[in-house]
């Protein structure tokens, strides 16, 4: 088979993929979760911590970590989707910096269960670095670096010169840089994977292969049986809109990476990003990767289709368009690196709401839970999300359950065809700015 991403073909030593059982039949249960992403796991995770007693079933269509949780970038950032100044207008006054700090504690939260678990997967906190290679791109960069200052994040998040940013990372044409040191890389597949099996450590179980086709009050209904549940948790991301009634909930869009061969020590030297170091290239349609812990570079975005009425490709997902503008940008940024093989490409989908504001909540009248819509930000969210969404089912009182973002609901995308009409108008418009922006520089 061909391999769905170059995460899923370097997991851990005797993980196949092969799925767990599936649902055995008509089930009861405290907690049912739709979904065994990072959303999924970390509420499964969160909820059977705080309370061993809980019944607590999560339930997969694929296996868990088969969509964007499993073959994302391995971007664990400290970073709130939606932007600075939207944030604010949409959550209020000062949900810009409390979202942000409770994305510091999530990247630190993250390290800490992945060492106290065991989970290999090269969690390594070396933050990440913007860089920019024309006047545009720094035009952009100092702006998001005045909204952090001007909204109290000043001390997170450092605007660096072009001597500066080359010393971090050595790519043809920088002109700057911004940094913050609240970032790690992670093996994303590795991380789904392990947190999986933490979660049947503590007693949840997991039903694999199980398609969900619709979602009622205190009920799942699935290819399988029915899963009765005191409250179902809805964590399906870019994979919401197979649910019924839930076609316009988010948008799933496309997004393709490509992985290097190992690069040397001699080529190293000269690229950088010797702490591992997360880099994006500040374009609007942005790209973004890392040094994984075996030496390549696992570089992406660069594109972002969608499709008619939310239609999902099936996996493995190819685009042979994007691959090559993928590769091209890389070798463009890093010279040293002409002539050097890529072992995978691959593709996914994101989820992303219609107001580009990630949500939580619970109706505790219909005990009925949702987390999502992170538009590619979700690594260290959704562990946010999954504890917020923990305490909020327990009634428990903490910080948390007062982040602006719960209770928070995008308004529905646009039907068919103004959502497809304007989210390509929107792209092609983001491409043209790159465009311009790239001859102009």
């Amino acid at each position: 088979m061909t391999p769905i991403s170059f995460w899923h073909d370097t997991l851990a030593p005797g993980d196949d993929l092969t799925p767990r059982a599936p649902l055995p039949g008509d089930t009861a249960v405290d907690v049912a979760i739709v979904g065994a992403g990072l959303t999924g796991l970390w509420t499964a995770h969160s909820l059977l911590r705080a309370d061993p007693s809980l019944r607590v079933v999560v339930v997969e269509r694929e296996v868990a970590g088969f969509g964007a949780s499993g073959r994302n970038g391995g971007w664990c950032l400290g970073e709130y989707s939606g932007g600075v100044g939207p944030t604010e207008r949409a959550l209020g006054r000062g949900a810009a910096a409390a979202m942000a700090r409770e994305m510091f504690r999530s990247v630190t939260e993250v390290g800490a269960v992945v060492a106290d678990a065991g989970i290999d997967c090269g969690f390594h906190r070396g933050g990440a670095i913007y860089i920019a290679t024309n006047a545009g791109q720094l035009k952009r960069l100092k702006k998001k670096h005045e909204e952090y200052v001007r909204h109290g994040l000043g001390d997170a998040w450092e605007l660096l010169d072009a001597k500066r940013a080359s010393t971090v990372v050595d790519a043809r044409g920088v002109v700057g840089g911004l940094h913050t040191p609240h970032a790690a890389a992670l093996h994303p597949a590795r991380l789904t994977r392990g947190l999986a099996d933490e979660v049947e450590h503590l007693g949840g179980t997991i039903c694999e292969a199980t398609a969900v086709y619709a979602i009622e009050k205190g009920c799942v209904r699935t290819d399988h049986g029915d899963v009765r549940a005191d409250v179902v948790v809805r964590a399906t991301e870019g994979y919401t809109s197979s649910i019924e009634g839930h076609g316009r909930d988010i948008l799933p869009l496309g997004n393709y990476m490509v992985v290097t061969e190992p690069i040397d020590y001699p080529a190293w030297k000269q690229i950088g990003l010797a702490n591992r170091e997360l880099l994006e290239l500040s374009y609007l349609l942005l790209g973004y990767g890392q040094r994984t812990a075996d030496g390549r570079i696992a570089w992406g975005g660069l594109s972002g289709p969608s499709w008619w009425a939310g239609h999902i490709p099936p996996s493995p997902m190819r685009d042979s368009r994007v691959e090559a503008r993928l590769r091209r940008a890389l070798v463009d940024m890093f010279p040293v690196l002409d002539g050097i093989g890529f072992t995978h490409h691959w593709g996914g989908v994101l989820g992303v709401p219609r107001d580009l504001q990630p949500g939580i909540g619970f109706d505790r009248a219909k005990g009925y839970a949702w987390a999502g819509g992170y538009t590619g930000q979700g690594v260290a969210a959704a562990n946010a999300a999954g504890r917020g969404l923990a305490d909020l089912i327990l009634d428990v009182d903490s910080d948390l359950v007062h982040l602006p973002w719960v209770g928070h609901r995008s308004r529905r995308w646009e039907p068919e065809p103004w959502r497809w009409l304007g989210v390509h108008s929107a792209i092609s418009a983001m491409r043209a700015v790159d465009t311009a922006d790239r001859l102009r520089g």
